[in-house]
């Protein structure tokens, strides 16, 4: 496992973080497995692990909290996320930051974060949703030095919006921002357009996430493709969406390198660009773990590669299947 610098925090995390929103909210989890998984993990080299509040009312922050418990000499860096109080995805322009990130809704949530991990601080916590239009507000400004000056927390960052990558960077020019966590893969390339100058520019970790499209860039989606009516992926891929999916990830298979699978392909586009921190993989089972990880060796994509995965970039729009 590589390790890289998380923006401008003292912080080094491992190329490969661990997604927990699956074994924490996905209802055919197994907490056994989840904690054997996340154990072979950290064994592995994986120190950065993503969990929120919303990934089963603070159930990923427990497993994280056992993990914890069960390595106490292991430098874990523990990443949560604070709910918006009004319980919407995504952010809107529209909705008040009153309304979305109260300074008292912060605090009780950063403890009961902590209370979950059974930790007297967290490493990094996140916003769970964000928009632009609160920028200008002091009342987050003030509650985020507040906690970090009584050091319940280290760093703070925002989670973006799905497909608004621009959506952050007025926040990330107050100064405040340590690090913002975006959908980036070979699909959803927006975020080079003027997030990442600007986050090289004011040094900001990136942690990039839904490296393989929620499952779009594993290769094993067909058209015949089925989830549980309960599972969020039914609304994903969709009739709206699953086509579309499908054709662009054959696509990306006639292109393949020579041994090398259309996940690996994923994960190496995203480790080329240097200013990626880490991208964190939902990683349910031991049997995906082995093949994510050893992604981080180094080995980037050519530039011949990169060029080619350009046409392959897919600008999409939020909609209600998306949410």
């Amino acid at each position: 496992m590589n390790y890289r610098k998380l923006g401008k925090t003292k912080l080094s995390v491992s190329e490969i973080g661990h997604g927990l929103w699956g074994m924490g909210d996905w209802k055919d989890s197994n907490d056994s497995e989840s904690l054997e998984t996340m154990q072979m993990s950290l064994e592995k080299g994986c120190n950065f692990f993503d969990s929120a509040w919303s990934y089963g009312s603070g159930h990923s922050d427990q497993l994280l909290g056992k993990l914890i418990k069960n390595n106490p000499s292991a430098r874990i860096i523990t990443a949560s996320k604070i709910p918006p109080k009004n319980l919407k995805w995504p952010a809107r322009p529209t909705d008040k930051l009153e309304d979305v990130f109260p300074r008292q809704h912060i605090f009780d949530y950063a403890q009961k974060i902590m209370d979950g991990l059974g930790t007297d601080h967290i490493d990094l916590l996140q916003f769970h949703v964000w928009d632009d239009a609160w920028s200008e507000s002091d009342v987050w400004k003030e509650t985020i030095s507040d906690l970090k000056s009584k050091k319940l927390i280290r760093y703070f960052g925002l989670s973006l919006n799905r497909w608004e990558p621009w959506n952050g960077i007025k926040a990330i020019q107050t100064g405040l921002i340590d690090s913002v966590q975006v959908i980036y893969n070979i699909f959803d390339q927006a975020p080079e357009d003027a997030l990442f100058p600007m986050c090289r520019k004011m040094n900001i970790g990136v942690i990039a996430r839904v490296p393989l499209d929620e499952g779009g860039l594993t290769g094993k989606l067909t058209i015949d493709t089925r989830f549980p009516e309960a599972d969020w992926r039914a609304r994903y891929f969709g009739e709206e969406n699953l086509a579309s999916t499908v054709k662009r990830a054959e696509a990306l298979e006639n292109i393949l390198p020579q041994d090398m699978s259309l996940p690996e392909m994923a994960l190496r586009f995203i480790l080329t660009n240097s200013i990626v921190s880490t991208t964190i993989v939902g990683m349910r089972s031991v049997d995906h773990l082995q093949e994510n990880i050893s992604a981080s060796d180094g080995i980037g994509l050519s530039k011949e590669m990169l060029a080619k995965l350009q046409a392959h970039r897919w600008d999409r729009k939020i909609a209600p299947w998306s949410d």
